[in-house]
């Protein structure tokens, strides 16, 4: 499993959308769509912001 479908995945178990988690880690529904759709990876930053709202 890549990083995007794990990242959508756990989206999808919280039944929220892109901009909810967006919102929540602090960036643009718009770049966490790339970050989920693997036009861009997230960076360090964004990637602690991801696990710590997912509790992974």
């Amino acid at each position: 499993m890549t990083l995007q479908e794990r990242m959508r995945e756990l989206r999808k178990e919280r039944k929220e959308t892109q901009r909810q988690v967006a919102d929540a880690i602090g960036v643009t529904d718009r770049q966490y769509q790339r970050f989920e759709t693997g036009v861009n990876l997230p960076g360090f930053e964004n990637l602690v912001g991801i696990a710590d709202h997912f509790g992974v």
